[in-house]
């Protein structure tokens, strides 16, 4: 992804809270149930003192009081851990929720060139990986920030308030325990941002693995594929080891020198007994042993917060990627299908070639163009540019007139239907995947004629559950050719004025390429088709055949003024029909 302008650790974390901002009022609720919990910390030790002055003046009131004290106690913390914990998971569920969608909307906005250079492994494991170490900070952390820091700030207030004098051992060693946690941080984070990295590996080696199956197999990848994997895993568990070193050396250096700190006060404390009531020294010890845990917890959250700044960090940068350009405020119902290439040149983002050089050519409405070459001369790329899957480098596209950008993609893409050499087909009912997105709306009786004008209801028929039948992730129960006549019927469904077909018949047989030929002649009348076709055959009866090398158009005519100039579409011609 490319990189945005780099914000602080801070920024990153504070536009993370925005999360928070939609759920403050059950957030406050949380926080007011870890208050509950945190504010019995000083009680606990004033108990003690308690306790203490009971056993040295046999007060017989104490063996009732402070008993029930004790339940008090217990029942406040646990009441409120139950209030903060509760409410917390719901804030932090309903974050997950939000971001996971916010990406998601996010990543089917985004321009054709964002996927060709971003792999599905690594924003898949942005999804579900990286978004679990964002709560992590946003919701877990401030928990504990909420629950033991107040707990730190309510000891060290009441040990204040006990003994001042004595108190300043604590402050004393505060220098030292900022230098080990701001050293800490930096380490989390990077590490963090490296296990991210990995993950990611993970995800695209296997989803890579899983994907092309076949292939792994037809060509004995299985053991490459384990390495691949192996060492993505290794990578991936050094990475963790590093991190879980780091955060366990912390914490014990840390602690150490909290207890240096307490050390200290005990001894100070122990020299000074003789001028303390017993009761009021049990109380400022068991009040300076109890802040050792939540600074203990305090310095390990940091390690959560370091790994989601980091995991924030990528989110934001999909989230501030710039999506598809859609200023064209044109609305259009149905088009004339009048297309007008003027001096188009393109190359593609981050590339040097111009694919397309200096391109001129009309296509009147209703006319059908073929498109013919050498693999690599432009044929699918200039088929691309209309439905403005790429921008225009140099030069513009018109559509009855006016330049494509001045429509909105919306509007633009419903006048087009595109059937491509790779289908795409989703893990659904043969229905839906004809009738998809906005064709939903289309009944059962259209999505029939559809399917039997691209000849699909001969297979259909025979499947288990007819229309119902699920076909798999990505077709996988069906044959190529019947995945391409699914492809064709939902073109033939949307109904659109402009037909692209970039090698819709490449994965027929012979007899369903005919039958789907003769289907496509019907369908084509009236409609602009713009059709790219290895087999020369299929294209015969086009208005214009159009021949590119090299992204120029180097030969246009009809079948036969071509075959008459004996150029380059009569070499193409004769090799194919000589092979």
């Amino acid at each position: 992804m490319n990189s945005t302008n780099k914000q602080s650790g801070l920024q990153v974390y504070l536009r993370l809270l925005q999360y928070v901002r939609p759920h403050w009022k059950v957030f406050l609720i949380s926080i007011f149930g870890y208050l509950l919990y945190s504010s019995s910390q000083p009680l606990l030790a004033t108990i003690a003192g308690w306790l203490a002055d009971a056993v040295y003046t046999r007060e017989p009131s104490a063996v009732y009081l402070l008993p029930l004290s004790l339940l008090g106690i217990y029942f406040l913390r646990g009441l409120g851990s139950f209030i903060g914990n509760y409410f917390l998971a719901k804030v932090s569920l309903s974050i997950v929720r939000t971001m996971r969608n916010d990406l998601f909307d996010k990543l089917v906005l985004l321009p054709n060139s964002f996927y060709e250079q971003n792999n599905s492994g690594h924003l898949i494991s942005l999804i579900t990986f990286n978004v679990t170490q964002v709560t992590g900070a946003a919701t877990d952390a401030v928990k504990v920030i909420i629950r033991e820091g107040i707990a730190v700030i309510a000891l060290l207030g009441y040990l204040l308030y006990l003994n001042w004098q004595l108190s300043f051992a604590f402050f004393a060693v505060a220098p030292l325990i900022a230098f080990v946690v701001t050293y800490a941080s930096k380490r989390f984070k990077k590490l963090s941002k490296k296990i991210q990295a990995s993950m990611g590996d993970l995800t695209h080696v296997s989803s890579e693995a899983i994907n092309g199956y076949k292939e792994v197999k037809s060509f004995g990848g299985q053991d490459y594929e384990k390495n691949r994997f192996h060492m993505a895993s290794e990578n991936n568990y050094l990475q963790n080891i590093k991190m879980v070193f780091t955060s366990s050396i912390n914490t014990p250096v840390l602690q150490m020198i909290v207890a240096l700190a307490l050390s200290s006060l005990v001894f100070v404390a122990l020299s000074l007994m003789g001028e303390m009531d017993p009761a009021a020294f049990i109380t400022y010890i068991t009040a300076a042993g109890l802040l050792p845990k939540p600074i203990r917890q305090l310095s390990e959250v940091n390690a959560t917060i370091q790994k989601g700044i980091a995991a924030a960090e990528s989110i934001f940068e999909l989230l501030d990627e710039a999506q598809e350009k859609d200023s064209g405020a044109t609305q259009i119902k149905c088009a004339r299908g009048h297309l007008e290439f003027k001096n188009l040149t393109f190359k593609y983002p981050g590339t040097d070639k111009e694919i397309i050089k200096n391109f001129n050519l009309t296509i009147q409405p209703g006319q059908s163009i073929a498109l013919v070459g050498h693999s690599g001369s432009g044929k699918s790329t200039l088929a691309n540019l209309i439905p403005r899957f790429y921008e225009v480098l140099k030069g513009e596209i018109l559509l009855d007139g006016q330049p494509l950008d001045s429509y909105s993609l919306t509007g633009l893409r419903n006048q087009i239907s595109f059937v491509t050499q790779q289908v795409t087909l989703f893990n659904d009912s043969i229905e839906n995947n004809i009738a998809y997105g906005a064709l939903s709306n289309h009944s059962r009786e259209e999505v029939i004629q559809a399917a039997e004008s691209a000849y699909a209801m001969e297979f259909i028929q025979d499947q288990p559950n007819g229309l119902d039948t699920l076909v798999g992730e990505d077709g996988v129960l069906l044959s190529g050719g019947q995945r391409q006549r699914l492809a064709i019927a939902r073109a033939l469904l949307k109904d659109a004025p402009i037909l692209i077909l970039d090698e819709a018949t490449s994965s027929l047989d012979t007899e369903s390429e005919k039958k789907i030929q003769v289907a496509l002649d019907n369908v084509i009348q009236g409609r602009t088709t713009l059709v790219i076709a290895h087999r020369l055959s299929t294209i015969e009866n086009a208005d214009l055949i159009v021949v590119m090398e090299q992204g120029i158009i180097v030969e246009q005519g009809s079948h036969q003024e071509l075959l008459a100039l004996r150029g380059y579409y009569s070499q193409l011609h004769s090799r194919q029909f000589s092979d």
